[in-house]
């Protein structure tokens, strides 16, 4: 018998270590699959060697997924400034993005003031029933069908002011998304004046530099002259190549600072870089001989007007409503809750026939709720929302410091700009009749090619900042506008920068 049992476990226990090779190996497999399924979507390894995975492949896929539907303008057409500003804020994604986040206020609004209102909930039930009822000395099998149909009613009759102070700060959130809605707007002016005037300032240092090019080849041809007629040695001819190559190395710098602004422009305007747009010369826009206000003024509107300064405003007075939102908490709420609940049975017992009925059930209840305690949170939520407060009004006055100092700034650019502007106009001047006057008397042998050289390089200076100083002029103003908030006021909508 003993040797019967041995021969009998022994099949048995290598099943069982069979099982147990078997089930460490699926334990093994499944720890490290679920290794790798971690390994790829944890941190990098190494701070020395760059992080990539399996699943990047689909979020670069998603990367180029996202777009904007920008709607390019017509390329054989000429634009003005305020055309192409039209067109950037219905395009520019940044308003609508501005513009969505307004209305999502809006409706958080909605959800907020909802609270004003009952709640009813309709709840349509029906269910079957069946079970063996004891009767006498027997058990008795009996089925009940059930038909409900209800109405749950809640309703808020007052809570001091706790409702309304949801409402008031959801309504100051949403006028200060509306602000800075705004906000969007002014910025995505001046980013289309700014690109704009970096355009014009492009284009015409380019035909500055290729009035350069043709200054710099007349005096290589004047060299060459006097060279053969042995007024000349050799090398004054090189100098004078050395001005020319180094004129044209200027133009075609200029020529990638235009086709870079014209990229920006694009961007601003919400429209593919790649498209070419057409803008006025800076000779057919006007440039204003001074600034229309004074410092004082445009401190004063900007403080007025600006976007950002008005949400904070906002901002405060939802940190106030916050407060009283807070204080709310330490009084009674009453609310009513009704509940009508007609109802239908049928129902059948064993040995009897069906039975019906029908009632109207349900309840009206009113309940009176005060927190007496709380362990502090209360308390410690109305502090939070007083500072809340406090730090909106910090933050409010250091807007309105930044403010005043970025007008008086811009201000002060403006001023800076129309000096600078008659000075280079006189620079110019100078420098012209300087080059005429060298040119010529190179020619009789009077002065020599270092001379006229030298007075081709201050000429092309004397351009590009002729250039630069009108250009900076319109720059500066637009800029005096973003800072005042000028560009979204309706009073100034026809004259924007």
């Amino acid at each position: 018998m003993a040797g019967l049992t041995r021969s009998s476990s022994q099949p048995r226990a290598e099943s069982v270590g069979k099982n147990r090779a078997w089930l460490h190996i699926a334990l093994s497999v499944g720890i490290a699959l679920c290794h790798c399924a971690m390994w790829s979507q944890g941190a990098p390894v190494s701070a020395k060697a760059l992080w990539h995975s399996r699943e990047e492949s689909a979020y670069r896929d998603g990367a180029k997924q996202i777009s904007w539907a920008a709607l390019n303008p017509p390329s054989d057409a000429t634009y003005t400034l305020a055309e192409l500003i039209d067109f950037a804020e219905s395009h520019n994604p940044k308003t609508q993005g501005a513009w969505d986040s307004a209305r999502a206020r809006a409706d958080a609004l909605g959800v907020a003031r909802s609270e004003l209102y009952p709640t009813v909930v309709a709840l349509a039930i029906s269910q079957t029933g069946r079970q063996q009822a004891f009767l006498g000395d027997r058990f008795y099998r009996q089925t009940i069908q059930s038909f409900d149909l209800a109405l749950d009613l809640n309703y808020t009759i007052f809570d001091f002011g706790g409702r309304r102070g949801r409402i008031d700060r959801a309504k100051e959130q949403l006028l200060a998304a509306d602000f800075a809605f705004n906000d969007a707007h002014r910025r995505v002016i001046y980013d289309v004046a700014a690109a704009y005037y970096q355009v014009l300032n492009g284009m015409e240092q380019v035909e500055a530099a290729r009035a350069d090019v043709a200054n710099a080849n007349a005096v290589s041809q004047a060299a060459e002259a006097s060279l053969k007629n042995g007024l000349a040695t050799l090398p004054d001819v090189l100098e004078a190549r050395s001005a020319a190559a180094r004129a044209q190395y200027d133009l075609q710098a200029a020529i990638g600072t235009e086709e870079v602004a014209r990229g920006r422009l694009a961007v601003a305007l919400g429209a593919s870089p790649t498209q070419p747009i057409s803008v006025q010369a800076l000779d057919q826009i006007a440039n204003p001989d001074q600034a229309e206000v004074s410092v004082d003024e445009a401190i004063d509107r900007a403080v007025g007007q600006r976007p950002d300064m008005l949400r904070q405003v906002a901002e405060i007075r939802s940190a106030n409503a916050r407060v009283k939102e807070a204080k709310a908490a330490y009084f009674p709420s009453l609310r009513v809750h009704v509940y009508p609940d007609p109802q239908s049975l049928y129902g059948m017992q064993q040995q009897f026939p069906w039975g019906h009925t029908a009632s109207l059930d349900g309840q009206l209840t009113f309940s009176l709720s005060w927190t007496v305690f709380d362990g502090g949170a209360r308390k410690n939520a109305l502090s939070e929302a007083k500072h809340d407060a406090q730090a909106a009004e910090a933050q409010a006055s250091a807007t309105r410091d930044a403010v005043e100092n970025e007008v008086w700034t811009a201000y002060s650019n403006v001023k800076t700009a129309f000096r600078q502007r008659e000075a280079a106009a006189a620079l110019l001047q100078a420098a012209s009749q300087s080059y005429d006057a060298a040119l010529q008397s190179y020619h009789y042998g009077v002065r020599n090619l270092l001379d006229v050289t030298e007075a081709q390089r201050n000429l092309a200076h004397a351009r590009s900042a002729d250039v630069l100083a009108r250009t900076q002029v319109l720059s500066s103003i637009a800029e005096l506008a973003f800072q005042t908030a000028d560009s979204v006021e309706p009073a100034n909508a026809g004259r924007r920068p």
